[in-house]
């Protein structure tokens, strides 16, 4: 007899986290900031705001959330993209939101300075409802105990432990699991040792990289060639420490290991302690930025086998330190496709977590998916309306089964600004096709279009 079918995400999500409880989803991005407040790690300029185009991708809950759900957003979506959303036949979660919001703060400040929110969060908690953000710091657990609303995460400080890369480190040493030739330092008598040893390295003409514990979005990572480079941040970060002895040092040294390509897999670890394996995509970065997935990965049945294994390893080492929940985890295969199967552990939703819903939906088996951002650069805000017309067809329908599906157009229209001539903004979306070849010739047409009309928009 065959095995039932594993059952949509969010419902195993549900039964994981919140003993099959509703859930209140939160898009929180860039939480790292938060993370990182208290920790010492390389020399940059202090953490500050978050972008607000960074702030609006809180809309990408939006497709991951079930009807019966509801997502806390800065602001309401564009009607006409719900419109839309709605005539694809998506049955969508109910959408609260603080009476107004600040661009440059996160969607959870936002919420904190709502009593009228902050009330209803306490009414959905007397029902059951949980709240699930996207990643939980001591600012997600104020609002969950200030709104009167359980989390549906471990505590602050559990997942703040958990997301740092020097917990990942440390986890692959004592697990086994393949990783780059390195040291984690979390004071300054490891960072001394790992320091002389990286600058062996160095001497040998080989290349090290320093990576803070909480950096996201390639920020806090340092590639070094030069020991006298090295020494020097080594110096700041020590004269950084003795300022502050109160703070911890958090500090990943590796050799750096020229890549083929990014891979991210997610598993979610339920309350009980079993773990899920939910998949892998083959990431695109950027300058250590993520841009978006390509599916399938590409890895092959072997890659396949030892991703399986490592995350099980993971989930249990997780479930052991107290950790529950979903968990995205950063891969990478050398230039002679050696795979390295834990770059990082990130202890809060991944992009891929968003595309969980919409992947069940409208990627069948057979077919490729490129999940991406569009970047635009506007003379004025451009109306969902307008883009749709845009697109036209292009646009994914399920009758067609392949084209664009806008899966977060807040992010558009964020950083709109009337003291500027123009604005830079991002679409993000998800293109389906039958093939490879089709996937990209849709791509590229889908990025001329809105080239064509971010164009107007200037004129």
């Amino acid at each position: 007899m065959l095995a039932p079918p594993d059952p949509p995400f969010m419902a195993r999500l549900r039964n994981g986290v919140a003993d099959g409880h509703a859930l209140v989803l939160m898009g929180n991005f860039e939480v790292e900031d938060r993370w990182a407040r208290n920790e010492i790690g390389l020399p940059r300029l202090a953490f500050g705001s978050a972008s607000p185009v960074v702030n609006r991708m809180d809309e990408l809950a939006l497709l991951l959330a079930g009807p019966g759900d509801c997502v806390l957003m800065k602001e309401a979506p564009d009607p006409d993209h719900l419109q839309h959303l709605t005539e694809l036949g998506f049955a969508l979660p109910r959408v609260v939101t603080p009476d107004r919001q600040n661009p440059a703060a996160t969607v959870t400040d936002d919420a904190l300075r709502d009593p009228a929110l902050l009330a209803e969060l306490a009414r959905l908690g007397d029902r059951g409802f949980h709240l699930l953000p996207h990643g939980t710091s001591e600012g997600e657990e104020r609002l969950a105990t200030t709104g009167g609303i359980p989390l549906a995460t471990p505590p602050a400080a559990v997942c703040k432990e958990v997301n740092s890369k020097v917990y990942s480190r440390r986890l692959a040493e004592r697990t086994g699991l393949r990783q780059p030739l390195g040291w984690a330092c979390s004071d300054l008598a490891e960072l001394d040792d790992a320091v002389d040893r990286a600058s062996a390295l160095l001497r040998e003409g080989r290349t090290v990289v320093l990576k803070d514990a909480y950096g996201v979005s390639g920020k806090g990572i340092a590639v070094v060639t030069d020991p006298a480079r090295l020494e020097k941040l080594h110096r700041k970060v020590t004269a950084l420490a003795r300022k502050r002895p109160d703070a911890r040092l958090g500090l990943v040294i590796e050799e750096w290991v020229a890549k083929k390509a990014d891979y991210n897999y997610q598993l979610t670890v339920r309350r009980d302690g079993s773990a899920h394996f939910d998949g892998v995509k083959r990431a695109l970065t950027r300058d250590g930025v993520h841009k978006g997935h390509l599916i399938p990965s590409g890895l092959d049945a072997g890659q396949l086998d030892e991703i399986r294994a490592a995350a099980r390893t993971i989930g249990r080492e997780l479930a052991a330190d107290g950790w529950f929940g979903v968990v995205g985890v950063d891969a990478m295969t050398g230039q002679d496709d050696t795979l390295y199967p834990v770059v990082e552990i990130n202890a809060r939703n991944n992009m891929a977590t968003y595309l969980s819903s919409v992947q069940d939906r409208i990627l069948p088996a057979g077919s490729v998916g490129l999940v991406r951002e569009y970047p635009l650069t506007l003379g004025r805000p451009l109306a969902y309306k307008n883009l749709r017309d845009a697109i036209g067809d292009l646009a994914w329908t399920p009758e067609n089964g392949s084209g664009l599906l806008v899966n977060a157009f807040a992010t558009v229209n964020a950083a709109r600004d009337a003291s500027r001539a123009s604005f830079d903004g991002r679409l993000y979306g998800v293109v389906v096709a039958p093939d490879d070849r089709t996937l990209h010739q849709l791509d590229e047409r889908i990025a001329h279009r809105l080239d064509m009309i971010a164009r107007e928009t200037q004129s």
